[in-house]
């Protein structure tokens, strides 16, 4: 249903009217959303202004959250120890060195691991030194 021109009240300004592209845009502009987004969302919640904004806002936070890893919660951290393939232990740890977001943690874990590699390969070159230099020696 097109938007009636004749109505410029506050009842008609809380709505959203998705056949009209000027409201499609200006929406998708006031809430910083893709007009796909903004017209998932009135599908979703309806065409209430304050309605979609809430719904929006609460998807914004839900995939920040979703990179944060909260060591409180048991499932969380079953989750996030499988993923990193690391004890619980371990990624509270990790958690605690490099803070709660899981970006940070698969950085900080990826340094060590090739931190880990590098002394293991000057391990192996000073022990095929020794070895070297005891057939010498022999």
């Amino acid at each position: 249903m097109a938007d009636n021109k004749a109505k410029r009240g506050g009842a008609d300004r809380a709505l959203i009217a998705l056949t009209e592209k000027y409201e499609v845009a200006y929406w998708s502009k006031k809430f910083k959303v893709t007009p796909a987004k903004l017209k998932y969302a009135v599908k979703k919640v309806g065409h209430s202004a304050r309605k979609v904004e809430e719904y929006i806002k609460l998807q914004k936070h839900r995939a920040a959250d979703k990179s944060r890893i909260a060591l409180s919660e048991p499932y969380e951290v079953r989750y996030w120890s499988k993923k990193f393939k690391i004890t619980p232990a371990k990624l509270r740890l990790v958690v605690g060195a490099a803070g709660h977001s899981s970006k940070k943690v698969e950085a900080y874990l990826t340094a060590q691991k090739a931190a880990k590699k590098k002394k293991a390969k000057k391990t192996t070159k000073k022990a095929a030194k020794k070895a070297a230099t005891r057939k010498k020696a022999a």
